[in-house]
């Protein structure tokens, strides 16, 4: 029994073009795979690049709130649990759970 082939895979210009499409997409070192890979990589370092930028921004406005004294003074407490000489801090913790409403 012999296997008939189409006559359009017959043609050497078919076969050259097919040949050239599986080669640019599988074989070449610019195939569409690594394009693929590659645009992956674009997005995730442009994500990455609006977080950093939105953390730049949030950073630039807490620096301008430290730069006068009385905002240096309020994040020193705030932050970092710092206290004058001779000061008394209390803390005072709330249980939620027993809190009526």
């Amino acid at each position: 029994m012999k296997i008939k082939i189409p006559s359009y895979f017959k043609n050497i210009y078919i076969i050259i073009l097919l040949f050239f499409i599986v080669w640019m997409v599988f074989f070449d070192s610019n195939s569409t795979l690594v394009h693929l890979e590659l645009n992956e990589q674009i997005d995730e370092l442009n994500k990455e690049t609006e977080y950093f930028k939105n953390e730049i921004i949030k950073d630039k406005i807490e620096l301008s709130k430290i730069q006068s004294d009385s905002g240096l003074e309020k994040y020193a407490r705030e932050e970092l649990f710092m206290k004058k000489e001779n000061e008394d801090i209390f803390i005072i913790e709330f249980d939620s759970s027993n809190v009526k409403n």
